[in-house]
């Protein structure tokens, strides 16, 4: 068996790969504006890019989960930054090739959206097949990459478009595609895990009879709720609800936001070996809760900046952490199990965000809180966002009871494997 050393070059691939994802999914909302202001795109317009990002991440998660089982990750770590490539080619020559773009930059975002859902799955399998206990750490500073690689593509094509201007956004998008053209290299190149062999792989079925199976998928479903609401939300909450600049709501808001993420993946990928991974995330979630609270609740702007950037911190390690959980849980999975755990994953980072925009836009409609709106000095919009950001607190308060669940279930499971051996 190979030393956990000779896989460096893997685990590089692998956070190079993580950074791409975050690519993907940041680099069209940064490049909004621009593309409004010369191409008169309009929101309707902009919410069916989104859409389909999402749409094609989810789909991507669950078509490559059985091709990777069979025929091992390397292709398939190989092809997923090409589509990027690919798409973020179509995506920029598409106001070149057609005087409506939009149906181009569709068939773009296809393309290297479908790069994110192959790498959440990739990625969690090729980092669990490397030997040792030093591949739990890993997962989370994988994770952490994530959040780094929001930071660096909101503030860099940021900057780059200031510097630059909008009309040059093209060659900022052809200096990201740089980034998937090393990876595909390193991929190409890199030692890869030995697959686990099909007689010891958990099959389908037995996973589908299995309770923890579900309690985990419903975790990372309120996990990926917690982490993404407050990270789509801060911006507009901050700026609307509690009175701040828009600089600071994008700046100190979104980008500590985004450290926060990465520093508490960081420091378990680093430090936690020796910490329980599933009380920590006990703990985030009830920080994560109260934070979200005093978020929504704070009369002091300055208490609601700290409530969103604490209950991020707090909610850090819930969608990593579920999947550590279901390695140990399921040691002999395969891409399946982390196919479905990045749909359960995505699926919340929609549906939390968007019930979050439900309540934020009709809160004062709902009679019980009407009152309390009438009784109050806040005016209609940041009552209904104050209401839409205590309503996400649920999140993490259901994370907190399915976690505990799990817990209580696991601790019984050991109980009758005992009970048997005895």
């Amino acid at each position: 068996m190979k030393s956990v050393k000779s896989y460096k070059s893997t685990v590089a691939a692998c956070y190079t790969a993580n950074f791409i994802g975050a690519l993907v999914i940041n680099l069209t909302p940064v490049l909004f504006v621009p593309l409004k202001l010369m191409y008169d795109l309009n929101y309707t317009q902009f919410g069916i890019l989104l859409a389909v990002n999402y749409c094609t991440q989810v789909a991507a998660d669950l078509i490559f989960s059985a091709p990777v089982d069979r025929f091992g990750s390397r292709p398939f770590a190989v092809l997923a930054p090409l589509f990027t490539i690919s798409g973020y080619a179509l995506f920029a020559i598409s106001p070149l090739l057609w005087k409506d773009p939009f149906a181009g930059f569709v068939a773009g975002t296809v393309l290297f959206s479908a790069t994110g859902g192959m790498l959440e799955v990739l990625l969690n399998v090729i980092i669990n097949g490397i030997p040792g206990k030093e591949k739990e750490s890993l997962l989370s500073v994988l994770h952490s990459f994530y959040a780094w690689g929001t930071l660096a593509v909101v503030l860099l094509t940021t900057l780059a478009l200031r510097l630059f201007g909008v009309d040059k956004w093209q060659w900022i998008v052809a200096a990201w595609a740089i980034l998937p053209v090393i990876n595909t290299i390193q991929f190409a190149t890199c030692t890869m895990p030995e697959e686990v062999e099909d007689s010891s792989k958990i099959s389908n079925r037995k996973l589908m009879s299995s309770k923890m199976f579900y309690l985990l998928i419903a975790t990372i479903v309120c996990g990926g709720m917690s982490e993404v609401t407050i990270s789509l939300w801060i911006s507009p909450f901050l700026e609307r609800a509690a009175n701040f600049p828009k600089v600071i709501g994008d700046v100190a808001g979104v980008c500590l936001a985004a450290c926060m993420l990465g520093s508490g993946r960081l420091l378990y990928g680093l430090y936690g070996q020796k910490w329980d991974i599933g009380k920590l995330m006990i703990i985030g979630s009830a920080i994560s809760f109260f934070c979200y609270l005093l978020a929504a609740l704070s009369p002091l702007p300055a208490l609601s900046l700290a409530g969103c950037v604490l209950a991020t911190l707090g909610a850090s390690l819930l969608w990593p952490g579920t999947v550590v959980l279901a390695a140990r849980q399921f040691p002999g999975a395969g891409a399946w199990l982390f196919a479905m755990l990045a749909f359960g994953g995505d699926s919340g980072a929609a549906a939390g965000p968007f019930l979050v925009g439900v309540i934020s836009d009709h809160a004062g409609d709902i009679p019980l809180l009407s009152k309390l709106y009438q009784a109050g000095s806040l005016s209609l919009e940041q009552f209904n966002l104050r209401a839409g950001m205590g309503f996400a607190a649920l999140f993490p308060l259901l994370t907190f009871g399915l976690l505990l669940s799990c817990r209580h279930y696991g601790a019984k499971q050991e109980e009758v494997i005992k009970d048997t051996d005895l």
